[in-house]
């Protein structure tokens, strides 16, 4: 099955990619040739131009230098309008933009919260308004990046999402009784579709304790990548090492797991109890 990055046409990612292969075929130059001035590989060069891998800034400042625009820098440019991107921060681009949109199967573990791709917007602003230093501005950027981050789940090639959800998250309060009754209520529409599972997790669990992840398994033989929560900084790494600790963590959690009827079962239980 192939999967279509989800790309905005309009965003600075995409016109670094554009503005990337413009100079190049305009010198008559291939991809494997870039590469080779720019000490990478072709598929790097690919990537970057299809806007499907987010430039470093050593990728900037080489594009500068090669493409001699050390007055105008218009590729470091672009690369701080890419990191400024509104709500989300600069370490979690790299998920949010290259990896999830483009991923087949996501599996999620939450052990303290309704995991990003499944909150309701009442639910996600509680959240962001009881941040640290929250200001109003900032707030709304946080939620409505979250709000563009669940439309790849109304794609047509949307990526398997399978959940595990400690079972405390439901009785968790996040915001009013209506915030969560919203919330739960969500979560059992959204079962409703094909290519997403919520099982709830057994609060006897140890194996979660260490907090939430999410693995992604990507299209064309990719490796695996995952993504490690962390309250100051986030990892992202497809390192065979950290992916494989990952996965044998899930597969524990996952033998605590209520079935998927029982798990619907519960939610169902919980949001009757938030009156």
């Amino acid at each position: 099955m192939s999967v279509e990055p989800f790309l905005d046409p309009g965003s600075p990612r995409t016109r670094f990619g554009a503005e990337m292969r413009r100079l190049r075929e305009e010198a008559q130059l291939s991809q494997a040739a870039v590469a080779a001035r720019l000490g990478c590989t072709q598929t790097q060069v690919s990537r970057l131009e299809a806007a499907t891998r987010t430039p470093s800034r050593s990728d900037a400042e080489r594009l500068d230098r090669f493409f001699g625009l050390e007055g105008a820098t218009s590729f470091t440019r672009l690369y701080h309008r890419i990191l400024a991107k509104p709500g989300s921060p600069a370490w979690f681009m790299s998920w949010t933009e290259e990896i999830e949109p483009n991923a087949l199967v996501l599996r999620s573990w939450d052990p303290l919260l309704i995991p990003g791709l499944l909150q309701t917007e009442a639910y996600a602003r509680h959240l962001f308004v009881n941040g640290p230093r929250a200001a109003p501005e900032e707030v709304e950027e946080r939620v409505q990046a979250r709000m563009q981050r669940q439309l790849i789940l109304g794609r047509e090639n949307s990526p398997l999402l399978l959940v595990l959800l400690d079972e405390g998250v439901l009785r968790r309060k996040v915001g009013s009784s209506e915030v969560m009754r919203e919330q739960l209520s969500h979560l059992l529409e959204t079962t409703q579709r094909p290519d997403v599972s919520i099982q709830v997790v057994d609060p006897e669990c140890m194996a979660g304790l260490a907090g939430p992840f999410m693995i992604a398994k990507l299209p064309n033989g990719q490796p695996d990548t995952v993504h490690a929560d962390s309250p100051v900084e986030g990892q992202v790494t497809d390192d065979p090492i950290y992916v494989a600790s990952i996965w044998d963590r899930y597969e524990a959690i996952r033998q605590w797991a209520y079935p998927g009827h029982i798990s619907m079962r519960k939610i169902e239980e919980v949001r009757r109890e938030w009156t």
